[in-house]
């Protein structure tokens, strides 16, 4: 196998295993979300991601050490708020779910402001510098597109979780919420390709990668 080829086995490997990793988590969160007897071990699974996101976060920032002890400060306070998270054992789960995608609705959101650059444009610039005037429009629409999207899978997960029983709520937002994601991926690269030509636009993998390793650059170093 040539070097090529076998850069694009291990790009195919990591995304291969990036994808199992987030089917196993969906269907671990539904069996935690629906469980006749929680414990413990059930409603950590909804605070276990967050936490390795700020574990992630602190990790990156420049002032590491302080962030590393706030982590350990939240895991204890995780811990000695078990009580709590058992007796309001759902309320931890929507909290996880319809938090994440309002945040990721006000990130995408914000760089919609005036003065901002929005954050598909961001991605795309990275991609490939400077952008034309209609990939600059498009990729304007494509943010609020995204957000419209985080913003409506939000208002279900409340309207749901509100109306509706636990399964039917935790169907929604765990074992849908993979294929969700990848039919607003394939709208809306199928939008860019009738709008753009084909050498100003890039596939959705390649723009994450390229996002990632802006992303290690500007990462500090240990």
């Amino acid at each position: 196998m040539n070097d090529s080829g076998a850069a694009r086995f291990g790009q195919a490997w990591r995304w291969g295993g990036a994808l199992a990793l987030g089917v196993g988590y969906a269907l671990v969160s539904h069996l935690a979300a629906t469980s006749a007897a929680p414990g413990l071990l059930q409603a950590s699974v909804a605070v276990l991601p967050l936490l390795a996101l700020a574990l992630l976060l602190a990790w990156r920032s420049p002032r590491r050490p302080a962030m590393l002890a706030l982590c350990a400060l939240a895991c204890l306070g995780f811990y000695a708020a078990r009580d709590w998270l058992l007796s309001h054992y759902g309320w931890v789960f929507f909290l996880e779910h319809a938090g994440t995608y309002t945040l990721l609705c006000a990130t995408f959101g914000r760089t919609l402001a005036p003065g901002q650059t929005p954050m598909i444009s961001q991605f795309a610039r990275i991609v490939h510098g400077e952008l034309t005037p209609a990939t600059s429009a498009y990729t304007r629409s494509a943010t609020w597109a995204w957000t419209l999207y985080f913003a409506g899978i939000a208002g279900m997960s409340v309207l749901l979780f509100w109306l509706a029983p636990m399964a039917v709520w935790s169907t929604f937002a765990y074992l849908l919420g993979i294929p969700l994601l990848g039919l607003m991926f394939a709208a809306e690269y199928a939008a860019r390709c009738y709008v753009l030509p084909p050498e100003e636009r890039a596939g959705p993998l390649e723009a994450i990668q390229a996002y990632r390793q802006a992303s290690q650059r500007r990462a500090p170093r240990p």
